[in-house]
């Protein structure tokens, strides 16, 4: 079996390893183009394209894919790629995409942050059919996750990356029929902005709670320019939109309630356990 594999994420990275070791290995490897990261600027290569060279895996990072064929592949995988594909390659006929998430639940780029954040007690994995849709193509296996009491988005990826090469290895084996999703139960799963990441003293704190969660640890929540790492509710009365240090301890004031900030990065500096934090701004 001949397959190639698109992705771009860590998520996606972690994948291609398991793939590589399976007896699904793929023989080529796309991934987007290396781009500037980080406070130099330096260029970058996305996870996934050093994950193929650290496995030996033959590489390519074009620009641009809508030209794209690879019908010389029996199958082609996508996990994560962030682009739309369009055709020919959407008509190929062992396209698959990974998403983690129950589609239609969650279609869009951050499935797992906006189920975090929502509350929700389970997501899963869903092996589909690409079509010019965002995420709105036909699931041929789906597996339910539940989302634990605690989970951030580390804990929660890491379960379903595995979740997502088991999967995909069924996929392969089984040859699985599909089915449509119904429209009228998506939910779309937009992007992380600056504006999602600050948390708002206005809302709730254990929605508060979530957002930290949802975000940790490849992201970070943030309020003003104190990065937040880790959280959790505290029974203590804090004022509104205060930042509060009693002991050790660093607290944040926010409707209806009090965040403990555990783990905090100040402006320019690395992260840390809150409690160095208070000592250095009692």
């Amino acid at each position: 079996m001949s397959l190639a594999f698109l992705g771009t994420s860590e998520f996606a990275a972690t994948v291609l390893r398991q793939l590589a070791g399976s007896d699904r290995r793929p023989e080529l490897v796309l991934t987007r183009p290396d781009r500037p990261k980080g406070r130099g600027r330096r260029l970058a290569s996305p996870p996934v394209a050093d994950a193929a060279r650290d496995l030996g895996i033959a590489l390519k990072q074009p620009e641009d894919v809508r030209t794209l064929v690879l019908d010389e592949y029996e199958h082609v995988v996508v996990c994560a790629y962030g682009a739309l594909l369009t055709e020919p390659l959407l008509s190929h006929p062992g396209l698959r995409n990974v998403h983690p998430s129950l589609l239609p639940r969650w279609r869009g780029a951050a499935p797992l942050e906006r189920a975090i954040m929502a509350g929700d007690t389970e997501t899963g994995v869903s092996i589909m059919g690409m079509v010019a849709e965002l995420d709105a193509g036909p699931v041929y296996l789906q597996e339910v996750e539940p989302i634990r009491p605690g989970d951030d988005y580390g804990a929660l990826a890491a379960r379903l990356e595995t979740l997502s090469t088991r999967l995909l290895l069924r996929a392969f084996d089984d040859a699985p029929l599909p089915r449509e999703q119904d429209p009228a139960l998506a939910t779309y799963a937009a992007k992380i902005t600056a504006e999602d990441r600050e948390l708002d003293p206005d809302t709730p704190s254990p929605h508060n709670a979530l957002v930290v969660r949802a975000l940790s640890p490849h992201i970070g929540a943030r309020i003003g320019d104190l990065g937040v790492w880790r959280a959790r509710i505290s029974g203590e009365s804090v004022a509104p939109a205060t930042v509060e240090i009693r002991d050790d301890r660093v607290l944040w004031g926010c409707a209806g309630g009090t965040l403990e900030l555990l783990d905090v990065q100040p402006p320019g500096k690395r992260r840390m356990p809150a409690s160095d934090y208070a000592r250095g701004h009692r």
